[in-house]
């Protein structure tokens, strides 16, 4: 197919040409995991273009049919098919609008009661364009996914501007999320709140429990491809604020990559908060290629260090 050929090519000439100027800087290691990356997100292109020409053949097949039908009947009763199917394109529409309405009010409610989520941005002068681009679809996912949750959290963005801000603004509808959206630094932002303030970090010392609904847990907005290990913890030691990681070596040892995405911690945090469960939530999303069950040295009490983008 030409059109699946072409966006894996691009996608695989791309990611290379990003790849070129920090070659030198880089281990082979570190190579060879972005190598890895790169043929991921290749094929990635390469569903989506797939996914995007099922799509025009089905819209085609049903354009198709419908003409058919209108032609092998009368006047009168393509006058019913047309009544009926503006009576469901109504019925659909009104769905839609009071399944927005229901989310927006969750939402809201959210706002005054649910658990405080932030996401730190003030990384992204350490992001290729690619990869602002990457964690800029990781939090629309956050918001959409958060949108569907009985009973959402109340997110917020921080350190929300230059290069990042502008990516997030060509977000349709993203002037209208019911999310807190902060220039300012979390540290400034909610510098009255300095003792709730928990940093996400696999980093640390400290094994996250469970949610306390009075604190604010911070999750750090960096696709960093391994090449920031420590980054967070550090930030969260200078500036005097707790941390804690997720106690993932608890339930799981990872099998391939120990890096979770921000969308992926995030959607871990829901899924406690709906369940009170560490394992469901970690077997639900982390993906099964990234891990395996726990085995004798887990059990006995071994944990297994997992980086998360953060």
């Amino acid at each position: 197919m030409d059109v699946v050929s072409n966006e894996q090519s691009d996608a695989a000439a791309n990611a290379e040409a990003e790849a070129q100027p920090g070659e030198q800087q880089m281990s082979k290691r570190a190579q060879k995991k972005l190598l890895k990356q790169q043929r991921y997100e290749a094929k990635k292109a390469q569903k989506k273009a797939a996914e995007k020409e099922h799509k025009k053949r089905e819209a085609d097949r049903k354009r198709k049919e419908w003409d058919e039908k209108l032609s092998g009947v009368d006047e009168e009763e393509r006058a019913k098919l047309f009544d009926a199917r503006r009576g469901l394109r109504m019925e659909r529409m009104e769905k839609r609008n009071e399944e927005k309405a229901d989310k927006i009010e969750r939402l809201a409610k959210a706002k005054e009661h649910g658990q405080n989520i932030v996401i730190d941005l003030e990384f992204a002068h350490l992001m290729s364009p690619n990869e602002i681009n990457s964690l800029t679809q990781q939090i629309t996912y956050c918001y959409a996914m958060n949108g569907r949750c009985s009973s959402p959290s109340h997110l917020w963005l921080t350190g929300c501007s230059g290069d990042m801000e502008t990516q997030l603004q060509k977000i349709p509808g993203y002037p209208n999320w019911i999310i807190e959206k902060e220039s300012r630094s979390y540290i400034e932002a909610l510098h009255d709140r300095k003792d709730d303030l928990v940093y996400l970090t696999a980093d640390s010392e400290t094994m996250l429990d469970s949610l306390d609904p009075k604190k604010l847990y911070i999750v750090g907005g960096l696709v960093d491809r391994n090449r920031w290990k420590g980054i967070t913890m550090n930030k969260a030691t200078e500036q005097g604020i707790q941390t804690a990681k997720l106690p993932i070596g608890e339930y799981l040892k990872m099998s391939s990559s120990q890096v979770l995405t921000v969308n992926q911690v995030i959607e871990i945090l829901l899924k406690f908060l709906e369940t009170g469960d560490w394992k469901t939530s970690f077997f639900h999303v982390i993906p099964q290629r990234k891990r395996h069950e726990a085995d004798l040295d887990v059990a006995q009490g071994g944990k297994e260090e997992v980086r998360m983008e953060m």
